[in-house]
């Protein structure tokens, strides 16, 4: 324990150089940090939401949307799939949390069983009397629904990336609920505007033969709002078919641009969408061709000839500041199901002021406290312990600002215990070698004995709260993991300090002075 290799003290002065480089930029304005050279560590420690301020959602998914999609969605390709069979059905349509339909012909049952065997994949398929009913397995609904909560989480994670927001906290809860979390935001208005809708948009054709409110709508169609023909009267309707030509989804760019002085949207497809838009429009010259928007038809143009490039321009009754966000939301990608905001709270910045400033206080009490104390009880092998401690809160702060961590107040409770068990070691070692000093042994062997019998009490320990530590991150949310994540770093870095740093200094002592008693 004496004999440390001279490799192995310039890693740990190594260690705790680098330490310092990491945590010199929290002290620098951002001024001089932009300055800084690209190699040079510039990250900070980011505040949370209760230091510095900003704005708190609770999303919730709209689940039971998602699963009527779906049925709808099996609705249609049921009726696809008979009809190019040419068999004859009744009553197709959705019925609770199943799709139900008879055969007018029951003879063609089996028939039928082997179309649906593929089509209606993760069903239970009931027949009785040519009469089927497919209906959802409850497998199918959970991974559905686990699939579109962490979908709901990328979308909403770009869409809020996409409006500048720094450090946003986007976590999930439970199995419907999404928190965001975004400090600096003191107006949230716009971001719950952003988020609140879903952006699905759709490439659909106008059946222009049926006019709403006088023709029956004909299967396979459905009525759509527009924009209103005069300024502030009522919407125009437009009968939409609900087959999907083109799909939002394959959009790769979209971006707000002018048109003959008008914001307008201009949107790229990739190649599968290029295909389906040249396809879709060079076969159907004449026809309007509806961009529906979250349930309404946006633009309704007339196709003159076919587009084959895979872009476009959406135009529309649009402000500069609608088409930005139209463009934001189409280039974040659309929501698989609606989100309602279910609490919302705004945090001051006075108030995450006022929390920074106890936070200090405790901290630096604390910090005086422990090294009073330390130097109090163990003279000069105390002061070694309290360089120790300052190496250890700033590798603590190294660590935070490397992994860009966000410090909130719990989590400035945990530096703060930290600061006090980080000693905890050092008292373990310091009073093993006095024991060792009282049963007769020189200052080499009892230093040597102190640090080696006392390693396993220290690893047990701090073992036991590291585990701790690991399950309050696995199993807490929002405050609790920070607080678990500052106490995981104290813990790391304190054993790192106290094994390894402050026997570095007291060897580096013990051997440039010799001395014949050890003042312990």
């Amino acid at each position: 324990m004496i004999n440390i290799p001279r490799w192995q003290s310039l890693l740990i002065l190594g260690v705790v150089l680098v330490g310092i480089v990491f945590t010199l930029p929290n002290f620098l304005s951002q001024k001089t940090r932009d300055a800084l050279p690209d190699w040079v560590p510039s990250e900070t420690i980011n505040l949370g939401l209760d230091l510095r301020g900003g704005s708190y959602l609770l999303l919730e998914v709209e689940m039971d949307a998602v699963i009527q999609e779906q049925l709808d969605n099996l609705v249609d390709a049921v009726r696809l799939e008979l009809r190019g069979q040419r068999i004859n059905y009744l009553d197709l349509g959705v019925q609770g949390d199943s799709v139900t339909f008879a055969l007018r012909d029951a003879s063609k049952a089996e028939e039928v069983r082997g179309l649906l065997r593929d089509l209606a994949a993760g069903f239970d398929v009931a027949e009785e009397a040519g009469k089927f009913t497919l209906t959802m397995q409850e497998e199918t609904r959970r991974q559905r629904q686990a699939s579109v909560l962490s979908q709901s989480i990328e979308i909403v994670r770009r869409r809020i990336d996409e409006t500048g927001t720094r450090e946003p906290a986007i976590q999930r809860q439970g199995d419907d609920r999404i928190v965001v979390q975004l400090p600096g935001v003191d107006d949230p208005e716009r971001i719950k505007e952003i988020l609140g809708r879903t952006a699905k948009m759709t490439f659909r054709f106008v059946n222009s033969d049926v006019v709403p409110g006088r023709d029956p709508i004909p299967p396979g169609s459905e009525v759509l709002p527009g924009e209103p023909d005069v300024p502030g009267g009522p919407p125009r309707q437009y009968v939409v078919q609900k087959r999907v030509m083109v799909s939002g989804d394959t959009l790769t760019d979209s971006q707000p641009t002018f048109q003959q002085n008008q914001p307008v949207v201009s949107f790229t497809f990739d190649s599968v969408g290029a295909k389906r838009f040249a396809d879709a429009t060079r076969e159907n010259v004449g026809r309007l061709f509806a961009i529906v928007l979250d349930g309404q038809v946006i633009s309704a143009p007339v196709i003159r000839e076919p587009i084959l490039g895979g872009s476009g321009v959406i135009s529309g009754t649009f402000t500069v500041q609608e088409a930005n966000d139209l463009a934001l939301l189409l280039r974040a990608g659309a929501l698989p199901a609606p989100l309602t905001i279910l609490e919302e709270r705004t945090v001051g910045p006075g108030l995450g002021a006022d929390s920074i400033a106890a936070g200090e206080i405790a901290s630096i009490v604390g910090l005086l406290l422990v090294v009073a104390f330390m130097a109090g009880a163990y003279g000069l092998f105390g002061v070694i312990a309290n360089v120790g401690l300052m190496a250890n809160v700033i590798l603590i702060m190294a660590a935070l600002s490397g992994l860009q961590a966000t410090l909130t107040l719990p989590g400035i409770a945990g530096i703060a215990l930290t600061i006090g068990m980080a000693v905890d070691a050092n008292v373990l070692i310091f009073e093993r070698i006095r024991e060792e000093i009282r049963n007769g042994r020189g200052p080499v062997p009892a230093i040597e004995e102190g640090y080696k019998r006392a390693l396993t009490t220290i690893l047990d320990s701090n073992l036991t709260t590291l585990i701790a530590a690991v399950l309050l991150f696995n199993f807490g949310s929002g405050p609790i993991k920070g607080f678990a994540v500052t106490l995981a770093i104290g813990i790391v870095t304190s054993m790192f300090t106290a094994i390894m740093f402050t026997r570095l200094l007291v060897v580096t002592w013990l051997r440039r002075t010799r001395p014949q008693k050890l003042a312990i």
